[in-house]
């Protein structure tokens, strides 16, 4: 069976969770109508099925490859790429101003969910483009926008975002790329950039390159890093002396080019900044905090993949018996139990991730409490979907046995691409470590107790109210703990806050759920059992949530080879 889009979930969450109808109803989302809405999430369901489903298989086994020339996709994703571009897939939440169709970004998301459950690693490509498209719109010039929001808006071109170097990981602050002025607003710019998805591949004829460098005399640190835009083809057409180096050799996402890229090695590498000098890592900070939701969306992605891939399966292998009789292996309770938890682990990472998705529209309609709500939940999206990403399809591996070892049954290729999940755009212990260290203290805490209210005031199960009482309790202590015993406790926090908070909307979806028909009754029971068996597990992480930092420094560096 091949992939399914789950477009009832989709519209369901959409509806009951993100609140797509409140944002209709105002001017600047009034194009969001139900219809407009239903032919979206129907239509790019029918494209993902036609065009990039097909391409997965052959992403994994074959992927991009890598010349002095350049990087060439694999057979068949450049034709699948400009599809995308001509049916204006790109366009669902770009600005009107710039060709796109200025529809909310949280339907924009749901457009990508499909996407990438349909094809993981092609999904980077717009997904990269977007954080582009946001960076531009808050820190580039008229002159800049209107040279190149356009084409990104439709995907005529692509984006990347160029931070890490060897050496410096993830400490930006210790990048060495260098920009020197070149007269006429232009710079210089020299280095070389790793881990850059789709920093190179032929779907499109250019390529829009956001990269982070710095400015001669600039100080240390942080403070001194400027963002520019260099283009992989100049405006006249001339190559802009930008080389790919190499690509990854990687454990999954294989469809993705990873690439290495080296600027200037001639001298001859220009760029715009964008942002102002100094100002690279607020520009940033606009990417990052969009790609950060656009990560746990991809949590999302794999977790709805693999668990159709599972539940098919389990409904098709015929093993062992029931009363006598053969039964497929869905009637074995075991099985059942691990179906239930990927279908309500899954349904539970999309409704965090489109609440947060939700925050998005509202805070650009001008909504400050929609800002600091989305500051206080995006570490909790990212980290907790792709944790669940990585859970989900290790589960769906489980499910199918021996045979989910096996590359052929395509089960595995779901663990492989979920794991980098947890890792890029800041690993998840560092969104723990923002959540305690920025995202507890926002707007003096008013952030945090409104969250805790709002579920509060809306939780029914006994244990999920314990929960939340733990949560605010626990909060409250890390806020004004000392830095070491925050950081330590920080990643059990943030899994106990975001289990609440999915339990909470869980709750809310099962409310929603009122009809007989077969999803209602799915929901319901789905939504039951993540009350039921999920949220008191997250109580056990309160020992490791209170546990100050000194025990983690009982052993030396060296013991830990002991």
């Amino acid at each position: 069976m091949p992939y399914v889009p789950p477009v009832a979930e989709q519209r369901f969450v959409l509806d009951e969770i993100a609140k797509i109808g409140e944002l209709a109803a105002t001017g600047p989302f009034a194009a969001a109508t139900p219809d407009v809405v239903d032919a979206v999430l129907e239509g790019v369901g029918q494209f993902a099925v036609g065009e990039w489903a097909p391409l997965a298989r052959e992403g994994d086994v074959n992927g991009p490859k890598w010349s002095e020339a350049g990087v060439t996709m694999p057979p068949g994703y450049r034709a699948a790429y400009q599809a995308y571009v001509e049916g204006g897939w790109g366009t669902i939440g770009a600005p009107a101003d710039f060709g796109g169709q200025g529809l909310p970004f949280v339907l924009a998301s749901a457009v990508l969910e499909t996407l990438g459950s349909a094809n993981a690693g092609f999904a980077l490509a717009p997904t990269l483009t977007v954080g582009a498209i946001e960076a531009l719109l808050h820190h580039g010039t008229p002159e800049q926008q209107a040279a190149y929001l356009p084409r990104l808006a439709t995907g005529e071109w692509t984006g990347t975002m160029n931070l890490t170097e060897p050496q410096a990981g993830s400490d930006v602050g210790a990048l060495r790329t260098r920009a020197e002025p070149a007269g006429d607003g232009q710079w210089k710019i020299a280095g070389t950039k790793i881990f850059i998805s789709f920093g190179d591949h032929d779907l499109t004829d250019n390529i829009v390159h956001l990269v982070l460098a710095r400015t001669p005399d600039a100080p240390k640190g942080t403070r001194g890093i400027s963002l520019f835009l260099v283009p992989k083809v100049r405006a006249d057409g001339t190559p802009n002396d930008v080389r790919t180096v190499s690509i990854e050799h990687k454990m999954g996402l294989h469809a993705s080019p990873t690439c290495v890229l080296s600027f200037g090695d001639h001298g001859d590498c220009l760029g715009e900044m964008i942002g102002g000098e100094g100002g690279g890592m607020r520009a940033m900070f606009t990417m990052m905090n969009n790609a950060r939701l656009n990560v746990g969306l991809q949590g999302v992605q794999v977790a709805e993949a693999a668990t159709q891939k599972a539940v098919e399966y389990a409904r098709d292998r015929i093993q062992g018996s029931r009363e006598g009789a053969p039964v497929a292996i869905v009637e074995h309770p075991d099985v059942r139990r691990m179906l239930f938890r990927m279908k309500a682990q899954t349904q539970a990472a999309r409704a965090l991730v489109y609440l947060a998705a939700g925050q998005v529209d509202r805070a650009n309609l001008g909504d400050a409490a929609a800002r600091d709500r989305l500051e206080l939940l995006t570490p909790l999206a990212k980290a907790h979907a792709t944790d669940l990403g990585n859970e989900v399809a290790s589960l769906g591996v489980q499910v199918h046995g021996g045979m989910g070892y096996i590359e052929e049954t395509g089960a595995a290729q779901f663990f492989r691409d979920a794991r980098i999940f947890p890792i890029y755009e800041g690993t998840n212990g560092i969104q723990a470590a923002d959540l305690v260290g920025r995202k507890l203290a926002l707007s003096n805490g008013a952030a945090f107790a409104g969250l805790i209210d709002d579920m509060r005031g809306d939780a029914q199960g006994a244990t999920l109210r314990i929960l939340i009482d733990r949560c605010e309790g626990i909060g409250r202590r890390l806020a004004t703990s000392d830095a070491d015993d925050r950081l330590a406790a920080s990643y059990p926090f943030l899994t106990m806050l975001s289990v609440a908070a999915c339990g909470w909307l869980m709750e809310r979806q099962a409310r929603a759920a009122t009809g007989d028909d077969d999803f209602a009754r799915m929901k319901r029971a789905v939504a039951t059992f993540y009350v039921a068996q999920i949220v008191p597990e997250a109580l056990g992480l309160e020992a490791a949530a209170s546990a100050p930092a000194a025990p983690l420094y009982t052993l030396s560096a060296d013991l830990f080879a002991a």
